[in-house]
């Protein structure tokens, strides 16, 4: 029988089939952050139990850590207890852990992958919704809630309940300056964010074929908001030279053999998906979702529909709130939406290559006197090589505050978030009401499309930007 690639990965990991649908899988690597662990590592003393495999963990911290002022004592004592908390169950269970004074810190979904940890064939979990990212190297790699992290942490396995295969089939190449972003946004807008519930998703065609890793990981960062369970690409040579020489990856002629393994990956020609998507990229436009989720997005052509367009009542009520949310009206043509703050950064787009962009985008131009701008890199280790680069010189000169690594304004948690009626053009993956912020307004756009707002004041169309040296 041929396989897709999600059952082959999905096959070789099984311990223990419960029934039909219920499986008990083994877990590769695990991922953990300062804020869904704590009640999972209380869970593991209570039992009086100890973690199976506490080389298989790695922990950092970055969703509530702060992107400033990191040598002075901490404002937010919330974020402090719980740093402390990590430090210590770390510690307390041999746990490797990046902390904000580690070389190697950032958000737990960049240092995974640039440490050469996220290898393909592997299961991949963490205490978070986007681990899907890890997807893109050919992993079947999922968010996990708490109760599961305490799972993982005392069997090294997962229970889980087999989901359905949808094959995206992605042909043609991306017009010139539309990105991955674009490309995801514009799939969620036409399928919506449960089109692809209970699947996991395998995009292929040769428009993948073209991506870089950075591109390949936006693009399954964001399935989740499309209601998949996972994303997933096959690895291939693109995969295979991002994973050479990495620090964790496998070394000399044990990498040669992990290749050959990896290479037999791929789904089987033939393969049979319960459901099939294919899309031609040609004609994708930059999008700027409009909305309170990431499939209310138009591109940046276009005006916000009208009500009518939606079929049913309930549809258009959703609608209907989601313009009150976000103090916008039918008709309203996107780029004539004038914007207040610009983040770049979180899981989604804080990595060399979109930070290159930006750069790229900002070179001889200065920030709209009426936006606050901020640029966030993924880990440490993408600030440093973008400083190493001057890439950081360009951003600052042109207005950008440059931060220390972390999750940051992506989810609003810590200290950096919108003030209330603030509107924010994000390279982050989530929109919904407050996400940014108490009544904060967030519009998902590409690294690109931000950068490009930041300057002008309002949603510009990167397509015509004139690039100045």
């Amino acid at each position: 029988m041929n396989k897709t690639m999600f059952d082959k990965i999905w096959d070789s990991h099984v311990v223990h089939k419960i029934s039909e649908k219920e499986f008990i899988l083994y877990v590769d690597l695990h991922l953990i952050h300062e804020v869904t662990s704590p009640q999972a590592f209380d869970g593991i003393r209570l039992a009086k139990r100890t973690i199976r495999r506490p080389e298989l963990i790695l922990a950092t911290t970055d969703h509530n850590t702060p992107t400033l002022n990191r040598n002075q004592p901490l404002k937010d004592k919330i974020a402090e207890l719980q740093l402390k908390t990590l430090a210590k169950n770390c510690k307390d269970f041999g746990i490797t852990l990046y902390d904000m004074k580690s070389p190697f810190q950032g958000i737990v979904h960049v240092i995974a992958p640039e440490q050469g940890l996220t290898h393909p064939g592997k299961i991949i979990v963490c205490g978070d919704s986007h681990t899907s990212t890890h997807g893109a190297f050919g992993t079947f790699a999922i968010g996990i809630g708490t109760s599961e992290v305490e799972h993982v942490f005392a069997t090294q396995t997962i229970r889980q309940f087999k989901p359905k295969t949808m094959q995206i089939n992605l042909t043609g190449s991306l017009p010139s300056r539309i990105s991955s972003k674009d490309c995801i946004l514009w799939i969620i807008s036409q399928i919506g964010i449960s089109g692809a519930r209970e699947h996991v998703v395998e995009y292929t065609g040769n428009c993948i074929q073209s991506f870089s890793m950075e591109s390949r990981m936006t693009l399954c960062n964001m399935s989740i908001e499309a209601g998949a369970r996972a994303g997933m690409i096959a690895p291939d040579n693109t995969t295979f030279e991002y994973l050479r020489n990495r620090k964790h990856s496998p070394k000399h002629q044990s990498f040669e053999k992990a290749v050959e393994i990896w290479s037999t990956l791929k789904s089987d020609p033939n393969a049979q998906y319960d459901k099939v998507i294919d899309i031609s990229v040609e004609d994708i436009e930059p999008m700027v979702t409009w909305g309170t989720n990431p499939g209310m997005s138009t591109p940046i052509t276009g005006k916000i529909p009208e009500l009518e367009s939606f079929g049913s009542e309930t549809e258009q009520l959703t609608i209907k709130r989601a313009l009150q949310y976000m103090n916008l009206e039918t008709a309203q043509p996107l780029a004539e939406i004038n914007i207040d703050r610009v983040f770049i950064g979180s899981c989604t787009n804080s990595r060399i290559e979109d930070l290159r962009i930006v750069r790229d985008i900002v070179t001889g131009y200065t920030v709209n006197k009426n936006v606050h701008a901020m640029v966030v890199p993924g880990s440490t280790s993408v600030k440093k090589q973008a400083e190493n680069e001057g890439i950081d010189k360009v951003i600052k000169n042109a207005g950008f505050e440059w931060r220390d690594a972390g999750c940051s304004m992506c989810l609003g948690m810590n200290e950096d978030i919108l003030k209330p009626y603030e509107r924010c053009a994000s390279t982050s993956n989530r929109n919904f009401e407050g996400r940014q912020g108490h009544n904060g307004r967030t519009h998902l756009v590409s690294p690109a499309m931000a950068a490009a707002s930041a300057i002008k004041g309002h949603f510009t169309d990167i397509r015509s930007w004139e690039f100045r040296t």
